[in-house]
């Protein structure tokens, strides 16, 4: 298969998202998309792994979905090779010149949303650009130098609006960098510029597993994955894969269910003594509380805004069940008061405006 998807980041998550979706649509018949080539920027050691494995691991999908436990390994064998960024940059940009090339994705992490002030000409002597979106615009220059269509851009960054924004932060680096008017015009216009949600947990190896002396580059992941695409009228045919005209729901309903049932936990249970979702949601007591948050104060509020809003209920609970799991309370709990702020108190407040009272339950918790 042709070298179709370069992807910048070599992380779990990448690796256990969108590397296992492409090896699954590569099995499927009349639904292959094409090779991954991967690229590193911080260190080489993943890089230099993916290639001593011939680029192929195995994902091993642990959790609860629709009442059963799942046990399940899949193989993943999509990534046809790996670079890094420091000491092969003239390779990425081979890749970039590819016709085959058709998308570009990435998970940089927020930080990689950033520019760099070294990054304010740009290099003549083949380096690598410090920051992510200079290196994406270097790519996406000697693609339209050499006279190539534009590719789509899928940022899987945990950013809303993360295509948009990408796109603001390349073009004011291609601002710094003195591009033409046209050159611009085309990155603006011919490059597809894909807002992207994704959720889907990738916690790293699992613990104790029969694989684990075999293969250095083994995965856990929970069963349930979504992936919302928007900006891009069709992408790649898979089941967790969602196309809309509008992620805004999306968002909405993970922020105030998913995340907001996170936030809940940690001013409820805490405090408390637990330690873990799980130890939480098996517990009669802060179990049956938490479903009562989730059912009469954040979903009645967000249910005619969302899709299936219920289902999306059921399926965090379920997921909070996950046997396999350590999700700490502590971990979540870091910036809790930010967290708060965008999670739980708009639903305080639209309660207050939809039924004239407060909810009982949150504003008891949070002490507003």
């Amino acid at each position: 298969m042709f070298e179709t998807i370069l992807q910048f980041g070599a992380g779990n998550f990448l690796r256990g998202f969108v590397d296992l979706f492409v090896a699954e649509l590569n099995r499927g018949v009349g639904t292959g998309v094409g090779k991954v080539v991967v690229v590193q920027s911080m260190g080489r050691e993943q890089a230099d792994l993916l290639n001593a494995c011939g680029g192929r691991y195995h994902v091993v999908i642990q959790g609860m979905a629709e009442g059963r436990v799942v046990d399940e390994v899949v193989k993943v064998d999509s990534i046809s090779r790996a670079l890094h960024a420091g000491s092969q940059w003239s390779e990425v940009l081979a890749v970039a010149r590819g016709e085959a090339l058709r998308w570009i994705v990435s998970n940089t992490t927020e930080a990689g949303f950033a520019l760099d002030d070294r990054d304010g000409e740009r290099l003549k002597e083949g380096g690598a650009p410090h920051s992510f979106p200079a290196k994406l615009l270097e790519v996406l220059l000697v693609r339209y130098e050499a006279g190539l269509p534009g590719v789509g851009v899928v940022p899987c960054e945990l950013i809303e609006r993360n295509g948009e924004r990408l796109r603001e932060l390349v073009v004011e680096q291609a601002g710094r960098w003195g591009v033409e008017a046209r050159v611009l015009e085309w990155l603006k216009e011919a490059v597809r510029w894909v807002d992207s949600l994704v959720d889907r947990i990738v916690p790293g190896p699992p613990v104790g597993h029969a694989l684990k002396g075999s293969d250095p580059l083994l995965l856990s992941a929970e069963p349930y994955a979504f992936w919302g695409v928007q900006g891009v009228e069709a992408f790649w045919e898979h089941p967790v894969v969602q196309v809309t005209g509008d992620l805004t729901p999306y968002y909405l309903r993970k922020v105030r269910i998913l995340n907001g049932a996170h936030s809940a936990l940690v001013a409820y249970a805490r405090p408390r003594g637990f330690r873990t979702v799980r130890e939480c949601v098996e517990d009669a007591e802060v179990g049956a509380w938490l479903r009562a948050v989730l059912e009469e104060e954040i979903v009645p509020v967000i249910a005619e805004r969302v899709e299936d809003a219920e289902g999306f209920m059921r399926a965090t609970m379920e997921r909070f069940r996950n046997p396999f799991f350590e999700h700490r309370l502590e971990s979540i709990a870091l910036n809790h008061e930010a967290k708060v702020r965008t999670r739980l108190l708009p639903t305080v407040g639209e309660y207050r405006e939809r039924f004239g009272k407060s909810p009982e339950l949150l504003s008891a918790v949070l002490g507003v």
